[in-house]
């Protein structure tokens, strides 16, 4: 069965941060672009793999409960694949603000994200003050 983990594309280089770079220089949008593909074709690669893995292990058995525990398999991989679909959208969101030159800087408030947070989330559109407070308001709401 393929990988089910959305944060499997973490095998990259660091970026070298320089004190005098301006922030989201060509460079370190290169970085993320590259960064951002790569993690798309990853997710391709599974959804191939899925699509093949349903084919190939597509049985009608006989037995109630082991048709049961394939379906639940499959429902399983779907559902997987689905949020890695949406995920896939947001890498497009993103990869479309690097060419807007918006990438990089907080939706709410408009200040930096960081290179940081955005290597470890490269579709992070708030910074970690504005999505901390969006956290809290979720919690009290009870979304």
């Amino acid at each position: 069965m393929p990988k089910t983990n959305d944060t499997q594309f973490m095998h990259f280089e660091p970026y070298p941060l320089d004190t005098g770079e301006e922030y989201m220089s060509d460079a370190q949008k290169d970085h993320f672009r590259k960064i951002l593909l790569g993690w798309k074709r990853e997710l391709m690669e599974e959804v191939d793999s899925t699509i093949t893995h349903l084919k190939e292990e597509a049985s009608n058995f006989a037995d109630p409960s082991d048709r049961a525990s394939q379906e639940e398999e499959f429902s399983l991989e779907l559902r997987t694949r689905d949020r890695e679909r949406k995920l896939i959208r947001k890498i497009d969101e993103a990869l479309d603000s690097i060419d807007d030159d918006d990438y990089g800087f907080c939706e709410a408030c408009g200040v930096e994200i960081g290179i940081r947070r955005l290597e470890a989330r490269p579709t992070a559109t708030l910074c970690i003050d504005c999505k901390t407070l969006a956290e809290i308001k979720e919690k009290q709401i009870g979304r």
